[in-house]
């Protein structure tokens, strides 16, 4: 059997296996799900909240901010609490100090035996499942109720108007009257407590394991790493090295092909570019102001971290306000990446196949300012439902439904779905003629299509949760889209483009290329697929997931390991010819690739995966460092590349300043490791210590995050982020002297090239 046929055939089973794995678990999921009680009730039948008020009140969190201002298990934004922590550790508090005062009046002594007894019974009393599954009824005893309500008041005067809270929400990043309507409030106390008790007490049958694998820490009530926590992190830390170490042995003991002689001259010099490839410039300078857009928005969301309702005096959360500004920069992001991404396939498609379907500049032209359109859109009402508190419905549909990285309204999610098809259309009707002729690329182009039907198709994940949805399975099919469709399917298509771009500029054999991508695409499925339950360890999910997702992701890091050194060769491939030196920056962005694939994908992702790790620092600046380097350094330097090389193609030679691209490059990759290692990094190994010292509520509070350490380390962001956007600025700089060229060269350029079959 050809070997490449062999691989495909394995690269067809791992899928079929690993998706059919991931969908079991996801069933397993929905039914260990925490329950959500018909009602919450004190031991004399008092009603304290009803199931549609819990139900009710994740719609409101979620329409308010969700987690885009704190978060819930550990997943969202990282100036506001986690709330689930918080309502847990102020519920225990105040349940402690009502056993004291208990005590105290009946006997004025208290021993330090006293104490104890006293923790050992709020910790029992915390832990009990009182659930009725029969009746559905959740009951507490008076003591407890009376602590829930003293909670509940304060989260109502937290989110209402309260003055005396006032500087509490400045520190939260939060504005007065978030939630206007005080039926909302309740409701919203409702879900903060219902997501604080499945964290807390023990699932039917087990005893000190809580529905959330006791997330987060907190010692009153017995919260702490499990056992099985424990012994699949030291699992996966022996599959990694050993995972490492096979890698490093076969790629020693293979026979390498020597890489083939470059040709003696550009053999894209002569491609005159089709009226559909020149259609997609406009993409890439939307990629650029996009870009810029995000840059601003993230300086101006750091900066709330400090001064949390304010931009350094101006009262700018009036107009702009911390959720706004931070959900633009987290869902831009995703945005201009993906356009890029967009736009090559769109580019490189005609120049593959040497063919320019009819109506294809039309089509690329409307799918164009389709998008532009979904992402002015989504932004606008985004904005003006968290700024006007349109309501649950508005949020959902068209608003801001609250959630990191796919925050935008369903019914823009259904056009962008839409959309996505209808450029697979055009990707796929382009790339045919070459599917269907016999070449030495054939498998490269297939592997293109495939991933690019996989980016159509699996954006319907997006689609999979209603406003009722189980909260536990909207993570669920969160995590499909955000790991797999933006890490997995993006990263193949990428992947395989720059493999193709390779082969056709003579650095890479194509029979080997072949091969390689294959093997490479089954290597990272047979993580990367079952290593999304590595997000999933406590959101209200089996101890399955924490053994599953614990093994895969270890397995995820594997083939990164090897990345820094494909970096280094493709390095030396670019110096083989005097030709290459017109692709030098879009080969040093996949270099940079490579690099923070190693550091901020492999390593700074690995010090967070294991569950024994991920326990103490979820939701914690540990993750941001990890999500700015990994996102941008691997995702995003690969979106620059891909759009320089287009360009390349796109303009004549002499147009581009080149000499603007080194300082860019630089200024990019320099600021961006000085943002993650003198800030990002230290803040989350400061917020760790606190988390592990003392509880996940402390390493989230006031206490901590606006201590001077910590603000101090905001502070030390400002050089690594003017040093990032100066060569982001230098990037748009070069692409607007494109943008203004003559026409005289487009015309020069036209009719100096001739077309390449």
């Amino acid at each position: 059997m050809n070997p490449s046929h062999r691989l495909w055939r394995w690269l067809a089973l791992t899928f079929v296996l690993s998706f059919g794995a991931l969908g079991f678990l996801g069933y397993q999921i929905h039914l260990a799900a925490p329950p959500i009680p018909a009602s919450v009730v004190d031991a004399d039948g008092r009603t304290l909240f009803t199931g549609a008020q819990i139900q009710a009140g994740q719609q409101v969190w979620l329409a308010s901010g969700g987690q885009q201002q704190g978060t819930v298990w550990g997943h969202g934004a990282y100036v506001a609490p986690d709330w689930s922590a918080d309502w847990l550790h102020r519920e225990a508090s105040a349940l402690q100090a009502l056993r004291l005062d208990q005590h105290v009046q009946a006997q004025p002594t208290l021993s330090s035996a006293d104490r104890a007894a006293i923790a050992v019974t709020l910790r029992e009393e915390m832990r009990h499942n009182g659930y009725d599954e029969t009746s559905g009824v959740l009951k507490v005893s008076n003591d407890r109720a009376l602590a829930i309500r003293r909670v509940a008041s304060h989260y109502d005067s937290l989110f209402g108007s309260d003055p005396a809270l006032a500087e509490l929400r400045s520190q939260y990043a939060m504005r007065a009257g978030n939630v206007p309507d005080a039926a909302d409030r309740q409701a919203l106390t409702a879900f903060f407590f219902w997501s604080s008790w499945a964290a807390a007490t023990d699932r039917p049958g087990e005893t000190s394991l809580s529905y959330t694998s006791n997330w987060p820490h907190e010692p009153l009530v017995g919260n702490t790493l499990t056992g099985t926590a424990a012994m699949w992190s030291m699992a996966s830390i022996v599959l990694l090295i050993a995972g490492i170490a096979a890698m490093v042995w076969f790629h020693g003991s293979r026979e390498h092909e020597a890489d083939p002689v470059p040709p003696a001259a550009d053999p894209f010099l002569q491609v005159v570019a089709t009226p559909s490839m020149k259609a997609t410039r406009k993409y890439f300078f939307a990629v650029v102001g996009l870009l810029l857009l995000q840059i601003g928005m993230g300086a101006i969301t750091a900066h709330y971290a400090v001064e949390g309702d304010a931009f350094f005096g101006l009262p700018l959360a009036e107009v702009l306000p911390y959720v706004v500004s931070r959900t633009v920069h987290t869902q831009v992001g995703i945005f201009w990446i993906a356009t890029a991404w967009l736009a090559t396939g769109l580019y490189i498609a005609p120049l593959l196949s040497g063919t320019e379907p009819r109506f294809q500049k039309l089509g690329v032209d409307v799918l164009f300012w389709a998008l532009i359109a979904i992402v002015v859109g989504s932004t606008a009402t985004g904005w003006l439902g968290t700024l006007q508190h349109r309501g649950v419905d508005f949020s959902f549909w068209i608003g801001n439904q609250g959630l990191e990285f796919t925050s935008m309204g369903r019914v823009w999610q259904l056009l962008l779905f839409v959309g996505l098809l209808f450029w697979l259309l055009l990707l796929g009707r382009a790339l045919w003629p070459a599917l269907k002729k016999p070449s030495e690329t054939r498998g490269l182009i297939a592997m293109v299509f495939l991933s690019a039907a996989c980016i159509g198709g699996f954006y319907s994940s997006s689609l999979m949760w209603g406003q009722h949805t189980h909260y536990s399975m909207v993570e669920y099919w969160r995590w499909w889209l955000v790991h797999l469709w933006v890490e997995g399917f993006f990263e193949v298509f990428a992947t395989a483009v720059v493999a193709l771009i390779f082969t056709r500029l003579g650095l890479v054999c194509a029979a080997s290329a072949n091969r390689a991508i294959v093997a490479e695409t089954i290597v990272f499925l047979f993580g990367g697929i079952l290593g999304t339950l590595h997000h999933l360890y406590f959101t209200g999910t089996p101890t399955s997931v924490i053994a599953v997702g614990a093994v895969f992701s270890a397995l995820e890091v594997v083939p990164l390991a090897m990345l820094g050194l494909e970096a280094l060769q493709t390095w030396r491939r670019s110096k083989r010819a005097p030709w290459l030196a017109a692709y030098r920056w879009p080969i040093m962005c996949f270099v940079a690739v490579g690099f923070w694939n190693t550091v901020g994908a492999g390593v700074l992702g690995f010090a967070i995966n294991p569950p024994a790790s991920l326990y103490y620092v979820q939701g914690l600046n540990m993750t941001a460092a990890h999500g700015h380097a990994a996102l941008f350094g691997v995702y995003g330097m690969l979106g620059i590349g891909l759009m320089l090389f287009c360009l390349r193609g796109l303009y004549a030679r002499h147009l581009h300043a080149d000499r603007l691209l080194a300082p860019a490059w630089w200024g990019m990759n320099a600021g961006l490791a000085m943002m993650v290692f003198l800030s990002l990094l230290p803040a989350g190994i400061w917020q760790a210590w606190a988390s592990i010292d003392q509880g996940m509520w402390f390493a989230r509070s006031p206490a901590v995050v606006h201590s001077k350490v910590m603000e101090t380390l905001v502070w030390l962001r400002v050089p690594g982020d003017l040093v990032f956007a100066g060569g982001a600025l230098l990037l748009a700089v070069y692409a607007w002297r494109l943008l203004r060229r003559p026409a005289a060269d487009a015309a020069a350029l036209a009719s100096a090239r001739a077309v390449q079959p």
